[in-house]
């Protein structure tokens, strides 16, 4: 059963126009189950108009500063965002799961490393978590942060970057793009391939870099990714963060009727959650896993269900599933057989899924 716990909300900054960051804080006896890893994130739920919606925001502190923060950005539309940065208030309490995620990499305090992150607007959220976290727990190692905004006033943290830089003199290097602003032209525009290869050229030193951490609009983070490659690094260090897709998630089809499942056919699976098995029966078209674990009331953990944040990943024990989309797991995490059930289908007559692994 996905857990929730009550949060209070102890400060709201205003970091941009658009934007807030908001302190938080677990009651006393669950503080243990809010211990993160740097570059991880939240996952809250609330209601609006009765209709319960999740939404996943990245933590924005460093680990050893022994506050829980996130940055919220608004997003046309968004219900959430829209909320978060208009009505909520210090005082308030908001329901999140315990942080989850993969972006981040094991540190070791006597390394000497060089670290590269690639940011753009609001994907500066989890790597100002790993700037922070690498630069106080790994003395020795350096990061250069190459960062994508409209314009200036959009930064977010950018007080606490240049803080940052001034603490960690010589350790901490910040590469603007504006796509409005920017007086050279290689500053100035989006983050693509092109711009990437001018940067790698002289700027930014791809060569004997350890990690390459990307978070991002989803064009930009593919662009990133081409131009690391292209210039000699590899895929093993190079991690990915995306806070939205071009793909928002499959509708949901209407769940096949019992004719329709004899026709095309109906996977019988069992589903393993908080140590207890449950059988339940998916067709092999129109139905995810997590859907049916859902419609079970299994309580499966979820948040975007467009393949993005991870928070529905379990391993297929036995049976195989088509998975149509994955923004967010490794490759070694797909050869072990981890899949994100909200965007797998079953392939299989039979089906063992299980959560807790």
């Amino acid at each position: 059963m996905a857990r929730f716990y009550p949060l209070e909300v102890t400060d709201i900054r205003r970091e941009t126009r658009d934007s807030v960051v908001v302190t938080l804080a677990p009651p006393v006896e669950e503080r243990d189950a809010f211990h993160f890893i740097q570059g991880q994130y939240l996952t809250f739920r609330r209601k609006f108009d009765g209709e319960e919606l999740r939404r996943s925001y990245s933590i924005c502190a460093g680990r050893g500063e022994g506050i829980l923060r996130v940055g919220i950005k608004k997003v046309d539309g968004g219900c959430f965002s829209s909320w978060a940065n208009e009505a909520l208030e210090v005082g308030d309490t908001l329901e999140a799961m315990a942080p989850m995620g993969n972006f981040h990499a094991p540190l070791e305090p006597e390394a000497a490393r060089h670290y590269l992150g690639f940011a753009g607007g609001s994907g500066i959220t989890p790597v100002i978590s790993i700037i922070k976290t690498v630069l106080a727990e790994e003395p020795r190692s350096t990061f250069t942060l190459v960062y994508g905004n409209r314009a200036a006033n959009a930064i977010m943290f950018r007080e606490e970057l240049e803080d940052l830089k001034n603490l960690y003199m010589g350790r901490l290097n910040i590469i603007h793009i504006l796509e409005t602003e920017a007086d050279i032209d290689l500053f100035s525009g989006v983050l693509t391939r092109e711009k990437c290869d001018a940067l790698f050229g002289r700027w930014v030193a791809v060569d004997g870099a350890d990690m390459a951490f990307i978070c991002g609009p989803e064009p930009m983070m593919l662009a990133v990714a081409d131009a690391l490659r292209a210039h000699g690094l590899d895929d093993s260090k190079i991690k990915f963060e995306l806070f939205a897709s071009a793909q928002p998630g499959r509708a949901r089809k209407p769940t096949a009727s019992a004719e329709t499942s004899a026709t095309a056919g109906a996977c019988k699976a069992t589903v393993i959650l908080d140590g207890v098995s449950r059988a339940v029966e998916i067709p092999k078209s129109g139905q995810s896993v997590l859907e049916a674990a859902l419609e079970a009331d299994m309580g499966a953990p979820f948040a975007c269900k467009a393949g993005v944040c991870s928070t529905c990943r379990a391993k297929v024990i036995e049976g195989e599933v088509e998975m149509a989309a994955n923004y967010a797991l490794e490759d070694y995490e797909v050869e072990r057989g981890y899949v994100l059930t909200c965007q797998s289908t079953p392939l299989s007559d039979t089906l063992v899924v299980d959560y807790d692994q």
